[in-house]
């Protein structure tokens, strides 16, 4: 999806989704909300590909150091005026190529991946997490929700690259130490997805959002 994607038009509201990227729900994405709640992250937090920032938000109004990288400069103004208006001065949030960035090295405990994973071309997944290896303090947690491969009908055109767990497993596990992979869904607002029919084989949640099937990884930096 990302080869051809106008990530800055999608967040300006003018793309193929005319609205922010349907799993941009206005709220974390459960199965992360999840892992904060059970107190799994620990500061300082990066949030790789932020968007608006939902999840990032959420952590620094219960007291978090977050940072936000995203390559679209619309979605990093709208977190930066969402976090000030908020007075959440633990978050920020800057421009950034996530598959090459520098400048944070050794600082995150926690890394965060809220579906950016499948959003980049495969050919820059190892810059990223190269990249975001660097960025982790020793004993860093990472984790990583992305599609699962089937999420999406196979006609469509644009689609984001799902991913197999096997796949998942090799890529990560180049830079990373693996801990755990599992099933788990990730949210998404139905109507502002092109192409996908309106009734689909998914369950949805209590706000009427389809879940799409996704993978959950869990991975750290040795000490």
């Amino acid at each position: 999806m990302s080869d051809v994607m106008d990530w800055d038009s999608a967040y300006r509201g003018d793309g193929v989704f005319g609205g922010p990227p349907p799993w941009n729900i206005g709220e974390p994405q459960p199965e992360l909300a999840a892992l904060h709640r059970a107190g799994r992250f620990r500061s300082d937090v990066l949030d790789a590909g932020c968007g608006h920032a939902e999840l990032s938000l959420a952590l620094a109004e219960d007291g978090y150091t977050v940072v936000g990288l995203d390559i679209s400069p619309t979605a990093v103004a709208e977190a930066n005026k969402a976090a000030q208006l908020r007075g959440l001065a633990t978050a920020s949030f800057a421009q950034a190529d996530i598959t090459s960035f520098t400048g944070y090295d050794g600082r995150f405990s926690t890394v965060l991946d809220s579906t950016l994973f499948h959003s980049l071309p495969v050919e820059g997944r190892d810059g990223y997490l190269r990249a975001i290896h660097r960025a982790a303090a020793p004993g860093a947690q990472l984790f990583i929700l992305a599609f699962a491969k089937g999420a999406f009908p196979a006609e469509l055109e644009t689609k984001p690259n799902e991913v197999e767990e096997s796949e998942l497993r090799e890529a990560v596990s180049r830079h990373w130490t693996v801990d755990d992979i599992r099933p788990a869904f990730i949210h998404a607002n139905a109507p502002a997805m092109p192409g996908v029919p309106a009734e689909v084989p998914y369950d949805r949640d209590e706000k009427g959002r389809l879940k799409f099937p996704a993978f959950l990884l869990t991975a750290h930096k040795p000490e």
